[in-house]
């Protein structure tokens, strides 16, 4: 019997090397898909919680939050790019305009997986990142995270309702402290069966190494007895 590993991925769409590690880390899972089961949870961690309405232009704010120069975040950007493009997502390539507040999207997330399955939350995941990072539009316009919704597959009328509500915002603000709480201040961090901790995009070999570790020691386990 396969062993199942859990994976929780804390993460925000707003990172772009969130987007790089999850396409590293999909690549890693189909590696070894026949040796284990892949349990992928999506957790919620905000870049800016505090980012306001209209959002900001994302080279200002680069330069700001790192003591960047708009040369330095550039060439940071086309590296990013470069990255994103091994892992499976085409980002824009001007880049991302502006800096969006994400609580929306999370709420979103979180319902994919409540009403619907770990399978759907990835997708729209993946939609949600493809929305910021390739299409490069407005997150604060409700239609644009109804596009994802769409296709996702999942009901945007729904969706609608939620967006229009506070659906889901205090269960994804206890999630976003829990992880807080246990010591996350950095994304993405994913955490294998709630005892390992990786951090940052790393490559698919180092997500595939820790894979086959966690399978031989199931293994080990599994013939003592």
């Amino acid at each position: 019997m396969k062993p199942t590993i859990k994976i929780d991925y804390v993460s925000d769409i707003a990172c772009p090397w969130c987007a790089v590690g999850l396409g590293n880390l999909n690549q890693a899972i189909d590696k070894l898909k026949d040796q284990a089961d892949f349990e992928v949870h999506f957790r919620p961690f905000e870049l800016n919680p505090n980012m306001p309405q209209g959002g900001q232009d994302a080279v200002e704010h680069l330069t700001e939050k790192y003591g960047l120069t708009a040369e330095q975040v550039k060439a940071n950007q086309a590296n990013i790019r470069t990255k994103a493009l091994e892992a499976g997502f085409v980002f824009h390539p001007e880049g991302r305009k502006r800096v969006y507040n994400t609580f929306n999207a999370h709420r979103l997330l979180h319902w994919a997986v409540q009403e619907y399955d770990l399978e759907k939350q990835a997708v729209l995941k993946k939609e949600l990142l493809n929305t910021y990072f390739c299409l490069a539009v407005n997150l604060d316009d409700q239609s644009n995270l109804l596009d994802a919704v769409t296709r996702a597959g999942l009901d945007d009328q729904r969706a609608q309702e939620i967006l229009s509500g506070d659906k889901f915002a205090k269960e994804v603000r206890e999630e976003e402290t829990l992880y807080t709480s246990k010591g996350i201040s950095s994304v993405p961090s994913i955490i294998l069966n709630d005892q390992y901790l990786l951090q940052g995009a790393q490559p698919p070999t180092l997500f595939a190494n820790a894979f086959a570790q966690i399978i031989q020691e199931s293994d080990q386990t599994s013939s003592l007895s």
